[in-house]
């Protein structure tokens, strides 16, 4: 099986000393681990810099934030800006998540401004689209999603080197213990793949860009997903955030 990404995006479900233990559990069971996915870890704000230090040194194994301001500096009260991320060593940043979207009335031109800040300070961007339920239900998913790519990543320049996830997270599964079936997942990704052509080309696109599947991803059906070679990886959640469960996705890669 081809080499795949883990991204565990932690939320606000543990505490400091929390995340501490289970980057360290993490960190001690994937030491005896050969041919790892890359994992690509995201706790909390106030857990960067610790789980950052436990991590340190660990090829496999990167440092990433659940968000990032769209200003580089200012007068903007508790927002938290890419270059200390990168200080924290985040190399990798979530960006428009659903949750996001929702409850932060985040719109696709901020995300796209956050995207752009990424870049310029070298922190690669998971940028995640996915459709409601409702709007799934009036036939809109396609569409929705396309003007999702295309508004928030489909105007970057981005440098050789610089690589952008695109994370499909259908808004209705996240959650739910319930994913979508690998071959809708599939089309998704196709629909997401051929709107970054159109605005870059097949090469630009192959350099620089990777799509992921997200949304109640667990062991039992990982392997589904990693089944398409169009998948790059995984954006899991709760899954993510208890070591016995995230053990299990990272033996499946195995």
């Amino acid at each position: 099986m081809q080499s795949k990404i883990i991204i565990a995006n932690w939320k606000a479900y543990l505490s400091i000393v929390e995340s501490e233990e289970l980057a360290k559990e993490i960190y001690d069971f994937a030491k005896s681990k050969k041919d790892l996915p890359k994992i690509i870890i995201c706790p909390s704000f106030p857990a960067l810099p610790s789980v950052g230090k436990i991590l340190c040194g660990r090829k496999n194994i990167k440092l990433g934030a659940q968000n990032a301001s769209w200003c580089e500096r200012g007068a903007y009260t508790g927002e938290v800006i890419a270059p200390c991320l990168g200080e924290l060593g985040c190399e990798f940043v979530i960006l428009g998540h659903s949750e996001r979207r929702k409850h932060f009335n985040e719109k696709n031109p901020d995300i796209n401004q956050r995207v752009k800040m990424a870049l310029q300070n070298n922190l690669t961007p998971i940028v995640c689209v996915g459709e409601t339920r409702e709007e799934k239900q009036a036939g809109q998913r396609d569409d929705v999603v396309r003007a999702q790519v295309i508004e928030c990543a489909g105007d970057l320049d981005p440098e050789p080197g610089q690589k952008i996830i695109i994370a499909y997270e259908p808004v209705w599964v996240i959650g739910t213990g319930q994913a979508v079936a690998p071959e809708d997942a599939e089309h998704s990704h196709q629909v997401i793949k051929q709107a970054l052509v159109d605005k870059y080309s097949e090469s630009e696109y192959n350099t620089h860009f990777q799509i992921i599947y997200g949304g109640s991803v667990g062991a039992g059906n990982l392997k589904g997903f990693f089944e398409k070679d169009i998948i790059a990886g995984v954006l899991v959640g709760g899954a993510s955030a208890k070591a016995q469960s995230l053990k299990q996705l990272i033996e499946v890669c195995l």
